[in-house]
């Protein structure tokens, strides 16, 4: 199957993209970061599905006691390892998100924001079940995506990457409600409040849904503590 940041937007393209960003967008981008900070506790370990050439792993690793991060683009890994060569707490690995290799209860927190839910193009139920495998109970999993409220916002952010040449002419005849398509095969799509609620039905877990800096929507999913794991 095509995937896109694998194929077309990863490694240095994908770096440009983000310094493409306008300040609004920045805002956003900073925005989710921070909000992913305030749910990690020191010395936690943290699982970033999606890492890319590692732009918010030195944010996490700041504040955790060991980052993994994955991704299928082996550009981007390879980038990544370039550009974190300071910092001693993390890992990398080309790992699928939905086939995660590690036993249930690994680690405390499993983040995946930037769309990422989305912009994998995988099975979105598979991927969170996946996620709450692999976190310990009371850990907690975080999936963001895109508000209604941040669309245009996106559009102009997607339009000057177009205009460099990283992503394709957008059709604008399919492209709305909170749907993007370019004319080379890009498609990024959205998680609505709704959808999240419905992705995460009976999974033994807590979930919450909110709204940062009407920009992001971020399902917040923590594992449910049972008396056996308290003992």
């Amino acid at each position: 199957m095509f995937d896109y940041y694998d194929d077309k937007l990863s490694a240095k393209k994908l770096k440009h993209a983000y310094e493409l960003a306008p300040p609004r967008t920045h805002q956003y981008l900073r925005a989710e970061v921070e909000h992913v900070l305030s749910c990690i506790h020191p010395g936690d370990m943290v699982l970033e599905l999606g890492c890319g050439y590692g732009r918010i792993l030195p944010d996490l690793a700041g504040k955790a006691g060991l980052v993994l991060g994955v991704d299928t683009s082996i550009g981007s890994l390879l980038l990544a390892r370039e550009m974190l060569s300071g910092l001693t707490n993390y890992l990398l690995a080309n790992i699928d998100a939905v086939q995660l290799s590690f036993p249930d209860h690994t680690f405390d927190c499993v983040v995946c924001i930037q769309n990422g839910i989305s912009a994998f193009h995988v099975d979105q139920g598979a991927l969170i079940t996946e996620a709450v495998r692999v976190v310990k109970p009371g850990g907690t999993v975080l999936f963001s995506s895109y508000s209604d409220k941040f669309w245009k916002h996106r559009l102009e952010w997607i339009e000057l990457q177009s205009r460099e040449g990283l992503l394709g002419e957008i059709d604008y005849e399919r492209t709305g409600e909170g749907l993007i398509v370019c004319k080379d095969g890009f498609t990024g799509t959205t998680v609505s409040p709704q959808r999240f609620l419905k992705l995460t039905e009976g999974l033994d877990a807590d979930v919450r849904i909110v709204e940062v800096n009407e920009s992001s929507i971020f399902c917040e999913i923590t594992r449910t503590i049972h008396k056996e794991n308290t003992v």
